[in-house]
């Protein structure tokens, strides 16, 4: 079983356009990292689940390349669609 250093709102995340990554400051100093099209997948897992799916399954964490953390990213699914639409990027299929 996965333990996570803590549970973030994608609305608490940055989202860099360039790398098309959410971010979040990583107590080591460096960010955790999740790619949108990763997130958006997870989360669409996860709904299609009705949210039950086994810890080892989720998906929706991000990781600190630096350290060993990792969080997981809780919201809906249109947090991450909102941000599909606002930079202009097509949501996949």
């Amino acid at each position: 079983m996965s333990s996570f250093y803590d549970e973030i709102e994608i609305d608490d995340m940055n989202f860099d356009e360039g790398t098309k990554t959410f971010t979040y400051p990583c107590p080591c100093g460096d960010r955790f990292e999740i790619y949108i099209d990763d997130l958006y997948y997870a989360l669409s897992d996860l709904e299609e689940a009705d949210g039950e799916l086994p810890a080892d399954e989720l998906s929706n964490i991000a990781i600190c390349p630096s350290c060993s953390l990792q969080i997981l990213c809780i919201g809906d699914l249109q947090d991450v669609i909102d941000v599909y639409e606002k930079i202009g990027m097509e949501i996949p299929k």
